[in-house]
This record gives C-alpha cells, structure tokens and sequence, in this order.
C-alpha cells in the first residue's frame, strides 16, 4: 500500500521540490510526511525534508518524559542525507557539555547558535538522534527521516523567527553534551543504520542485503532511484509504501531504497 503524502509548509522550506514529489503551485515545502488511512497511526513516521535556510535548534523528549507531560510516546529519529549542497552541515550535540542553567542562557543569549556542534555532511550520511540530543539541520539539504510517530519538539532556538519556543520544556528533557551516537556514519548499500531500540532501518539495493524479515507486523519502503514493486504496487522516488515481511519485493536493476520495520 502506498502511503499518502502530505506537503507541509515552513519557513526554512523550498520552493523548488523535486518534480518525483508533485506540484507544489510555488508553495514553501519543506516536510513531506507520509500516512495511511487508518484509525490508529502507524508506530513509524516516515518524512522528506528540504531546507533553504536552518531549522531551529531543538530537542525532543523520551518516552518517559513526553508521557509525564500527556504524550503517548517521546520522538527519537534517524536522518539519511540524499542530497547536500557543498558546506552544508548538521548540528548535532554540543562542542562540550552544558549545565541546564548555561543551557538556557545560551539559548536566550543566541550563544547556542556557537556551542553547537555543526558538522558538514555529504550525500549518504547518516545520524541516528537520541531523545534528549540537541540538533538542528542546516541550509542546502534533502533527506529522508524516519521516526518514532510522534509530533513533539521543543524549539530552543529560532535565530529571530516569529515562532514559539519552548526553553523550560526543552532545557528539561536536554542531554547537552557532545554526540557520539555509533548509529552514524556514511552508509554503503546493505548498511543497517539502525538497529533498535524503536525500529530498524536499512540502506539496500535489494532485499538480499536485508536479514529475514518478521513475519508479522509492516515494513516501510522509501526508494531512493529506481523502482519497488510489491503488492501490484509500483513504488519510485517520491513514493513511501508499506507492506509484510511475506509479501514478495521486486528492485529493479537501478533501484535504492530505505527499508524500516
């Protein structure tokens, strides 16, 4: 089943979305999020993102935390850069640790924007981001997310926008200190990006580079080129679809994709 996409405008989007994605009438795109009709969402959110200018500098909660505050689930997620212009760069952790209380005064002061660690990135490279780390994504790049289903961030910083920002809530649930998450690097194909805790995620040019898939439960497909097909179903850049570990998956001879469950 191919999941329906939904353009979502931002500040720091583009106008110049990839044609695999549809018209987008001039609009400033910058998250695509994919969703099925169902009654109950789906326990993985899948996303493109396309930056002309810096997203803020956020944090999100763990579970533990966002479920003290009402939330069924807090939000950890993993990045694949598809695409990045030359010098453009993630910030990911701090340069050393903060205490809360410089925390919120360098989120207050702006100094926030320098103690974070901005790495410059390439196509393929990945980042798996913890609750609790602080990370903002830069100018001049696409790339695909995938994510526990939850809608939850804690602005700490937004270089001067008209936005809302959240500095108790985000200094509370900040782990601010330098990233050294091993669920990174550049990925080549048959690369697993992830492997728990919330779900496991894959870098493949066919399903052989996949370990057997549970029999139960469903399996994301984001191509990256090429073409998908399973359940009738031709899936191609643009597209995310969901199937089961029993259903049978075609690549063609061009394709890459990104395989969660």
């Amino acid at each position: 089943m191919k999941l329906t996409k939904h353009p979502v405008d931002k500040p720091w989007g583009r106008t110049d979305i990839p044609p695999e994605f549809g018209t987008m009438s001039g609009r400033r795109v910058g998250e695509i999020w994919y969703s099925a009709d169902t009654e109950v969402p789906l326990p993985i959110l899948v996303k493109w993102l396309f930056t002309s200018e810096r997203l803020s500098i956020q944090v999100h909660p763990d579970d533990a935390q966002a479920r003290a505050r009402g939330m069924p689930s807090g939000k950890e997620e993993c990045w694949y850069v598809v695409d990045a212009e030359p010098g453009a760069v993630i910030g990911i952790g701090t340069k050393r640790p903060l205490s809360r209380e410089e925390l919120y005064a360098a989120s207050l002061s702006g100094e926030i924007e320098r103690l974070m660690d901005w790495k410059k990135v390439s196509d393929g490279d990945y980042f798996y981001i913890p609750a609790g780390t602080i990370h903002a994504i830069g100018a001049g790049i696409s790339l695909v997310e995938v994510q526990q289903y939850a809608d939850i961030t804690y602005r700490l910083y937004d270089y001067g926008r008209d936005r809302e920002l959240h500095r108790d809530d985000g200094v509370a649930v900040s782990s601010a200190t330098p990233y050294a998450d091993p669920r990174s690097g550049h990925a080549a194909t048959g690369t697993q990006l992830v492997g728990g805790p919330h779900f496991e995620l894959w870098y493949v040019r066919d399903m052989d580079d996949v370990p057997p898939l549970p029999p139960l439960g469903n399996i994301w497909i984001i191509p990256l080129s090429g073409e998908v097909q399973t359940d009738g179903e031709l899936a191609a850049k643009g597209d995310c679809i969901i199937t089961s570990g029993q259903a049978k998956i075609t690549f063609s001879s061009d394709a890459k994709a990104l395989v969660a469950f």
